[in-house]
């Protein structure tokens, strides 16, 4: 089984502005769960083989929960637009070359490569609407050792012809066999995924819902990112009450269901207060909110309303699959928002970022991204080799440091569920 101690300077948060750092100090493994950290081995222990990082930096592996894997292969491109024209020239496009096997073979294995090697532990993945394809990626990502959730996307309007699905049944039909050939993977789970409200009709929307509800399934789609894509939403459905409510009336958001919201950039406080209500997580992906000029999502207001939350690459609104740097985009928006927009937005703190990155993030997999007793041990040995400082800093400012600083090749190791990634 996977039972082992780590020794190193060790880092995780307890709450939202609660860090805890331990120097030099020991991180109990037993059967791929965290038995806490000591700064002693408790005798129970000591026959546990000691994997010893003195030193390294060992965090909570951190949590990506909104990325589009078909976007990698164009990451960094199309800048100069917003949402909607990008989608039209970059997004459709390249998701539609996804119906070649070999393409998404191709194209796939470069993303999965890639998210091994970053911090990422844990994900949540858009596909595309194909159904093979979208088991390609399910099968890599099962066999890189990761863990998280792919979705088949659904769209059945406004959409081009080369890339929609015929009509709501042949959407739901696919969506059916997709679910039942998923059943093979154990890692990597689906997830219901309407691209968003715009795309899918209410027929689509209302048989996810009843699939997501019917299979127990978490959801995920977009809420609120562009001023264009709200007032869309509005003349699509005039009945509704906002954008949330859209997902709400469908059966996709509910008390008790997961589900996730990526952007949330215009979601006013009745939104958010919709989204807790519903066990809806807010997904901020601060480098998309500066790519596609969309605006920047109000996280204070998330975090003073307690709803759930994490943090999101968005690639390729994101250009980089480095969780870390997210959470220094997240911080340095913040402080945009504050200076810019409404002084009593405070900008957030380095305690919160990091608790989104890892316990915020991770819980929706369940006791995942801290080292408290119990959660399951995702971990990164941090490799600071490349970050000489000519004086000595404290455990704190070097966590800090590393997380402005570091690139997805700076990390030692890196460990899901406790077992060894690489």
């Amino acid at each position: 089984m996977n039972n082992f101690i780590m020794k190193g300077d060790i880092c995780y948060s307890e709450t939202s502005d609660t860090l805890r750092l331990c120097e030099d100090a020991y991180l109990i493994c037993e059967n791929g769960r965290s038995m806490g950290v000591f700064t002693q081995i408790p005798e129970n222990y000591q026959h546990f083989e000691v994997l010893d990082y003195t030193g390294h930096m060992i965090v909570p592996g951190l949590s990506d929960l909104h990325v589009h894997a078909p976007q990698y292969a164009y990451r960094g491109l199309g800048m100069d637009m917003e949402l909607l024209e990008w989608l039209e020239t970059y997004a459709f496009p390249e998701e539609s070359g996804y119906k070649e096997p070999a393409y998404a073979d191709k194209a796939y294995s470069m993303f999965v490569q890639d998210l091994k090697y970053s911090p990422t532990t844990r994900f949540c993945a858009f596909a595309t609407i194909h159904t093979s394809a979208t088991l390609k990626l399910m099968a890599l990502l099962e066999n890189s050792g990761l863990k998280g959730y792919v979705g088949k996307v659904n769209m059945d309007r406004n959409s081009p012809d080369y890339y929609c699905e015929e009509s709501a049944e042949a959407s739901l039909e696919a969506t059916r066999e997709w679910l039942m050939q998923s059943e093979q993977f154990h890692n990597v789970r689906p997830i219901i995924t309407p691209r968003f409200t715009p795309s899918c009709t209410d027929a689509l929307m209302m048989g996810l819902g009843a699939i997501a509800s019917e299979n127990h399934l978490a959801v995920q789609s977009h809420l609120s990112e562009n001023l264009g894509e709200i007032d869309w939403v509005k003349e699509l459905c005039p009945d509704s009450k906002n954008y949330m409510d859209t997902y709400i009336s469908a059966g996709l958001a509910a008390p008790g269901r997961k589900s996730i919201m990526a952007h949330c950039v215009y979601s006013d406080e009745r939104e958010i207060q919709m989204m807790k209500d519903n066990d809806t997580y807010a997904i901020h992906c601060p480098q998309c909110n500066m790519n596609i000029a969309s605006g920047i999502a109000p996280v204070r207001k998330w975090l003073d309303i307690g709803v759930h939350m994490g943090l999101g690459s968005d690639v390729a609104g994101g250009a980089t699959l480095s969780i870390f740097r997210t959470m220094m985009e997240a911080r340095q928006v913040s402080k945009l928002v504050w200076r810019l927009l409404d002084q009593n937005l405070k900008s957030l703190t380095l305690e919160e970022i990091f608790w989104m990155g890892t316990k915020a993030g991770g819980s929706f997999f369940g006791k995942v991204g801290s080292f408290e007793p119990g959660y399951e041990l995702d971990a990164l040995v941090l490799d600071e080799s490349r970050m000489p400082h000519p004086q000595a800093l404290t455990l704190r400012q070097r966590l800090e440091r590393y997380i402005c600083l570091s690139e997805n090749g700076d990390l030692l190791h890196k460990y899901v569920s406790g077992n060894k990634i690489f």
